[in-house]
């Protein structure tokens, strides 16, 4: 045993690149970095309050990442995942205001359960996904024209059915993103997060849907030549994403207090990069939850980093263009490099 242990070392160390290394984790070790900086820079950087408002964020922007996920493994992608959460955001806003607000959406409507309200928002966000996937599979069209389509489709939707801000919510829902438990230690948000990040984990790796969606993603043909339904299962994994950018959308107007036809825009493109920086390669086949736990986190260490440090809001947006290109650019280096 210590024999081929010690074998296993070797070859370990024999194959490993400190180059080859620093180029395929640079976003990381540079966010690292940055992070240590903003500590020294701001103490406030490592307090308590900090770590709890980059949770409560990261979990609304980690469902919409799960989502997208599942497109990217299966050589897809999903450009409407942002303005799918921010429908969801203004459903919700609109259901779940105050009975005194003065702009009250619907003044008649009485108090709607929360649950209620997050399973009608991820029904009519489903059923956007659904056309995504009915698009992609049976009409053939490739998913960034698809969902370009469908991302105008529902910001157009958004602004017929929800033009004005909303606001005046009530206590309950707003309350969802300031619960916490053990002690005011772990937010309610990250609970949730939680659950849907283990149940994806479970569809992705102890299922038969799992193994077909990273079989279409090494080689379609090869997969549909096996036996798999592939309409059928893109068909799922796009109308399951239109319910989890549904659910982040929801979660994202409680923390927010409000909500407009612009909530969620561009968190399709934070998504993509976040679920690349975690290894889900954009050429199909690759991808852990774990790794997009690992890229939402760092993508949020990188915006607030970004805050405590006091760069312009301006250049923040540069600088996170920078690092979504270099994402895809590192994806692809190690794709090629296989080949």
């Amino acid at each position: 045993m210590p024999e081929k242990l010690n074998g296993w070392f070797e070859k370990k160390f024999k194959d490993f690149s400190i180059g080859d290394f620093l180029i395929k984790n640079a976003l990381i070790i540079i966010l690292i970095i940055m992070a240590i900086v903003a500590a020294i820079y701001n103490g406030n950087f490592v307090s308590a309050n900090n770590f709890k408002n980059i949770s409560i964020n990261f979990s609304a922007r980690f469902l919409i990442a799960l989502g997208v996920s599942g497109c990217l493994i299966t050589r897809g992608t999903d450009l409407s995942a942002g303005r799918m959460a921010g429908l969801g955001a203004c459903i919700a806003g609109t259901l779940l205001q105050t009975s005194d607000y003065a702009q009250k959406f619907f003044p008649n409507l009485g108090d709607v359960p929360i649950l209620a309200v997050f399973v009608l928002a991820m029904v009519i966000c489903g059923f956007f996904g659904l056309i995504n996937g009915i698009v992609v599979s049976y009409l053939k069209v490739p998913p960034f024209i698809a969902t370009l389509g469908t991302q105008t489709i529902v910001y157009g939707a958004c602004q017929l059915y929800s033009p004005m801000p909303l606001g005046g919510y009530r206590k309950d829902y707003t309350a969802l993103s300031s619960t916490f438990f053990l002690g005011n230690s772990i937010p309610l948000f990250i609970v949730i997060a939680a659950l849907v990040g283990a149940f994806m984990w479970f569809l992705y790796n102890k299922t038969r849907h799992g193994k077909y969606m990273y079989a279409i993603g090494g080689n379609e043909t090869a997969a549909e030549v096996s036996g798999v339904n592939v309409s059928k299962t893109l068909i799922i994994i796009y109308t399951l994403a239109g319910l989890l950018y549904a659910a982040g959308g929801v979660l994202l107007g409680a923390k927010a207090g409000g909500a407009t036809v612009n909530t969620g825009y561009g968190y399709e493109l934070e998504a993509i990069a976040s679920c690349t920086i975690g290894g889900v390669s954009t050429t199909g086949g690759i991808g852990k939850i774990s790794g997009i736990v690992i890229g939402v986190l760092v993508f949020e260490f990188l915006k607030t980093s970004m805050q405590f440090l006091g760069i312009n809001p301006a250049v923040q947006y540069i600088i996170q263009g920078v690092v979504i290109i270099l994402a895809v650019a590192l994806d692809l280096r190690k794709y090629l490099a296989k080949k």
